[in-house]
This record gives structure tokens, C-alpha cells and sequence, in this order.
């Protein structure tokens, strides 16, 4: 049996990655070069939002929808961006043509709420102003991904309450997916498939879930998960394309019978389950999940084409 361990977030090695240039406030520094300080609020407390993008042909794939996600985060935590979405967008071509970046490159784009004046909790002891930290590398998702599949095992770890730590925040603290990480290794798995305070099928501890039964794509309401820009466009796609769609509560128990289920994110777009807890899913032929990729191919293109302009 194969039991090399893979991630979502696997990629080919491209030695262009050693060199990169990475932007901090505004600066451009070699990797090797590129520090922020032990104060940081992001480093201190996990006190940040962050988004993760993709680079297709000079276009940033559904910048509108990250950013909209990232200010709306920003806002809740009283999290002053410090620049307005073009601002965001300047830097990002500013970091990519600095690292003579096209396609097929992720980007990590961070803000924290900056240096503090002392390694306490409190928000205004950040008086500096935020931290913007963009990482681009190089990055391709390895195929070994799509021709095997991963393995999830059902982890203790759960996705809380709104009033705990929504889950809808991407922020800086990932403990509590990191810890479901941790569980999912010690099983013998790539990633934990955590469910919700309910005992209903949620998220895994990086990307969103979903499972095809009988023709219908499932995934969890969306109430304790983050709603990932990939998950709403798989939703749109198969809207679009008339494939039933539910976001709905479901057990365990449809998950093992599912015919096929999938992980969508930024970075794997979609990618293939092979089994939960030991048990296969499907028959590995894969049909819905092959024809949402296909379309979400074409759709990447589409919006690369329509956001052209702004990259002139």
C-alpha cells in the first residue's frame, strides 16, 4: 500500500523559488533578507488576515472575490488595510515583475496589525501601522495529486461557533486547523476531515469539502466552514452547467457511500478524495468531479481574459 503522505498544498520543486524577492511595507527583499519582528502582532498573537491567490497569464484568477473576502475580514477585526484594493493590486504587480512572475504562481498575500509596543494583547498597543507581507512563488500543484488522491481521516477537531472563532475568518491563527493536521498525520492520513459542533461533515484542515452522490454535488451549509472563493465558484459552476447542488447538513455515514468526493482551493483548484478512514470512495473513475475541473478551466480563462486590462 502506498503510504507517502501528500498535501493539498504539494508542488513541484522549481529552483526559481530560492531567489525570490519578497515585499514588507513596500520593499522588496531576497527571501534570505526578508524579516519581521518579533513585535509583529502577527507573529506575537496570530493578530493578521491573509489571502491566497493565484497568477494565470499576467491576472490575478478572481481577484474581486479574494479582496472582497479580505476587506470584509479587515473590517470585522478593525483592521485598517492601510490601502484601498488598487493599493493591493499595485503591490502584487509590483512584487510579481520583480520576480519576473506570468502564470502559474501562488501568492500569499498578509496583513497584521503591525509592531506593538509591548508583547502584550491589547490592539492599540500596535501604534505603527499594519504589516503587508506578499510571498509569490513559483508553483505548480504535483499531478500525483490527481492520479492518486487523498486520504482524509475523520479527526476530533472541530470547526467552532461563530462567537468562539468564526471560522469564516482567514486569519493568521490556524491553530485550531493545525492541531486537526497534527490528528489526521497521527492516523495515517494527508488531511483531517473535521466535522462541525453539530457532528455534521464540514471542512478539512485546509480546503473545502464536497462529496457526489448519485449525481449531486454535496458540501456543508457553510456556517462553520471558511467559504472559500473555489467552493462559491464550484457552487456557480454547477449551477451554471445543471448539475444539482446542495449546501446542506450530512453525516458521515453519505460521505463513506459517496461516489466521488473532492477538496477545492485556490492553490489545487480540485482535488480528488481517494478515501475517508480507511475506506475507498467510489470507483476512482471520478466523472463530475473531471467535468467540474474541465469548466473550471474554462472559467479561469474567462475571467483572466475579462480582467485583462487592468494589468496593462
Amino acid at each position: 500500500m502506498d503510504t507517502e503522505t501528500l498535501t493539498t498544498h504539494d508542488a513541484d520543486d522549481d529552483p526559481r523559488n530560492r531567489d525570490i524577492k519578497i515585499y514588507i511595507n513596500g520593499q522588496l527583499l531576497h527571501r534570505d533578507a526578508a524579516k519581521v519582528s518579533v513585535y509583529d502582532a502577527g507573529f506575537m498573537l496570530g493578530d493578521g488576515m491573509w489571502e491566497g491567490m493565484r497568477l494565470y497569464d499576467g491576472v490575478w484568477s478572481f481577484f474581486d472575490a479574494h479582496m472582497d473576502r479580505f476587506f470584509d475580514s479587515c473590517k470585522a477585526v478593525s483592521l485598517d488595510v492601510g490601502m484601498d484594493r488598487n493599493g493591493i493590486m499595485e503591490a502584487l504587480k509590483q512584487t510579481a515583475r520583480a520576480n519576473n512572475m506570468v502564470t502559474d504562481v501562488h501568492c500569499r498575500l498578509m496583513l497584521t496589525r503591525g509592531l506593538k509596543a509591548k508583547p502584550f494583547q491589547h490592539p492599540s498597543l500596535s501604534r505603527t501601522g499594519p504589516t503587508l507581507v506578499i510571498i509569490m512563488e513559483h508553483s505548480k500543484p504535483a499531478t500525483a495529486l490527481q492520479d492518486r488522491g487523498i486520504r482524509l481521516a475523520t479527526v476530533p477537531q472541530v470547526r467552532g461557533l461563530p462567537m468562539s472563532q468564526d471560522a469564516k475568518y482567514n486569519s493568521h491563527s490556524k491553530l485550531n486547523c493545525v492541531i486537526a493536521c497534527l490528528q489526521a498525520e497521527q492516523a495515517g492520513a494527508d488531511e483531517g476531515l473535521m466535522l462541525d459542533p453539530h457532528g455534521f461533515v464540514n471542512t478539512t484542515n485546509a480546503c473545502n469539502f464536497f462529496i457526489v452522490r448519485r449525481g449531486e454535488v454535496w458540501t456543508s451549509t457553510g456556517d462553520y466552514c471558511m467559504n472559500g472563493v473555489t467552493r462559491q465558484t464550484v457552487i456557480d459552476i454547477c449551477r451554471a452547467e445543471g448539475i444539482p447542488v446542495f449546501e446542506k447538513n450530512y453525516s458521515l455515514y453519505e460521505a463513506y457511500g459517496a461516489q466521488e468526493a473532492f477538496l477545492t482551493g485556490t492553490f489545487g483548484a480540485q482535488t480528488p478524495v481517494a478515501e475517508i478512514d480507511g475506506k475507498p470512495i467510489g470507483d476512482g473513475t471520478r466523472p463530475v468531479t473531471q467535468r467540474i475541473r474541465e469548466v473550471y478551466k474554462q472559467w479561469i480563462a474567462k475571467d483572466v481574459a475579462e480582467q485583462a486590462h487592468r494589468w496593462t
